[in-house]
């Protein structure tokens, strides 16, 4: 994890000194800065050694397929994003009209009040965006599930393995099969897997996510977290994360703590983002008709780059903690575009090929276990709606739910938090960048 950020003018060292130093949370090195050839380009980069990203560029990468790319390219400005959009970029205009960019819109707002988004798969010239990839439906395969099941499991470990560089990495673990995916698949590559759970005392995700670190021999670790602890957190967490969407806020709590508790053992940890997308995993995917759901698949893939995959960016960016998201590895997306989608969802059963992949890696309890929510199975969505209902009178809710973008907040919790994220952020007139998570 690094922080890249710059500006299309020469020697303009303080200002992108400053937007680095707010963001000097994502890298582990110093901040570095040249100006030349018509830029001042700046990053920290996330170790001592900066990844190089060729002459007159500065890049965030995580790994080859997933990074962001700024710098001048045939003397014009050059902004990357990679396909999916697992590692940010933002960008704007300062008052001179100088085009400027940043990782994080904190880091951004340090130059400029103008923030946008480059959307995931686009490059941009300081002229108009274009994209060079989109992610759309495939041809379905007819290969037998067992084929495709194998397949996709040495994909998985492929990709995997290609993260592990060191005999020591991290895992988030929920107890939920997309995270205990990749801790069962990681285990066997390194001398110690450091796994983290977090969650309310006697919730479900501590439960499974101890159950699965027995059976893999992980070193695992719990955070057992209450309600003073989340909401004494609140405000660093959405400062971080940089949104006050209740969904994603809500998932972020537990995310943040444990990647926390992860960088005290390892910098790099994985992720299982991804999983529920590319393979059905959510509930309300089975109310879909069959020939809709591969795209509605492709539709809700698409817009993790600014929700899901902005909470795993903010929340180990947040402790300078790499994380790894293979399943959205360029291989592994390509393989699950073909799979049937009857072979997603079979007989009612979610991610039905994905835990065929994965037989006899996990405890059949695991295994088996029905889709929950992040936050639900951590114990966190009721104890913050009831603080919210007591925070948040209903003649202040009322008066402030319409914000002046023409937005409606959902829920007092919601406002709870945009309030925060004003404290945090300030106010910013222009909120296109930012990702909402729609109810489902």
């Amino acid at each position: 994890m690094s922080a890249i950020a710059g500006i299309f003018a020469e020697e303009r060292d303080p200002v992108v000194r400053q937007m680095l130093g707010r963001m000097e949370h994502r890298g582990q090195g110093e901040i570095r800065i040249h100006t030349g050839a018509g830029a001042t380009l700046g990053v920290i980069p996330s170790s001592n050694q900066p990844f190089d990203a060729g002459p007159g560029l500065v890049g965030d990468r995580i790994s080859d397929q997933h990074c962001a790319l700024a710098g001048v390219i045939n003397g014009r400005p050059f902004l990357e994003r990679d396909a999916l959009g697992v590692v940010p970029l933002y960008y704007g205009r300062m008052k001179d009209g100088v085009l400027c960019f940043a990782s994080e819109v904190k880091g951004l707002l340090a130059a400029t009040p103008d923030v946008k988004e480059l959307p995931a798969g686009f490059r941009y010239d300081g002229e108009t965006p274009e994209r060079y990839y989109e992610l759309r439906e495939r041809p379905a395969l007819s290969d037998p599930p067992e084929r495709l099941a194998a397949e996709l499991r040495s994909r998985l470990e492929k990709a995997i393995q290609k993260r592990i560089l060191t005999n020591e990495i991290g895992c988030f673990l929920s107890g939920g099969l997309d995270s205990s995916v990749m801790a069962a698949l990681a285990r066997p590559h390194v001398r110690r897997l450091w796994t983290v759970a977090a969650g309310v005392a006697g919730v479900p995700d501590l439960v499974h996510a101890r159950e699965v670190a027995d059976f893999i021999k992980s070193d695992h670790r719990e955070v057992v977290v209450t309600m003073v602890d989340m909401i004494r957190i609140l405000p660093d967490v959405i400062r971080h994360l940089e949104s006050f969407d209740a969904l994603l806020v809500r998932s972020s709590i537990m995310h943040y703590l444990a990647a926390r508790q992860i960088r005290r053992y390892a910098k790099e940890a994985f992720s299982g983002e991804g999983g529920d997308e590319l393979f059905a995993g959510y509930v309300y995917l089975k109310d879909i008709p069959r020939e809709k759901l591969s795209a509605e698949l492709v539709t809700i893939t698409k817009r993790l780059s600014n929700t899901a995959l902005q909470r795993v960016d903010r929340c180990g960016g947040a402790h300078g903690l790499r994380t790894h998201v293979c399943f959205l590895e360029p291989d592994v997306v390509d393989l699950a575009l073909q799979i049937p989608v009857d072979l997603k969802l079979r007989e009612g059963v979610e991610k039905w090929i994905l835990r065929k992949a994965v037989s006899g890696l996990l405890p059949e309890s695991v295994l088996h276990r029905p889709k929950a929510k992040f936050w639900e199975g951590a114990g966190v969505q009721n104890l913050l709606a009831e603080y919210a209902q007591s925070a948040v009178t209903d003649a202040d809710f009322a008066r402030e739910k319409t914000l002046q973008n023409g937005w409606v907040l959902g829920s007092k919790e919601e406002l709870l938090y945009y309030r925060m994220f004003l404290e945090q952020l300030g106010r910013i007139d222009r909120l296109d960048w930012m990702g909402r998570t729609p109810v489902t």
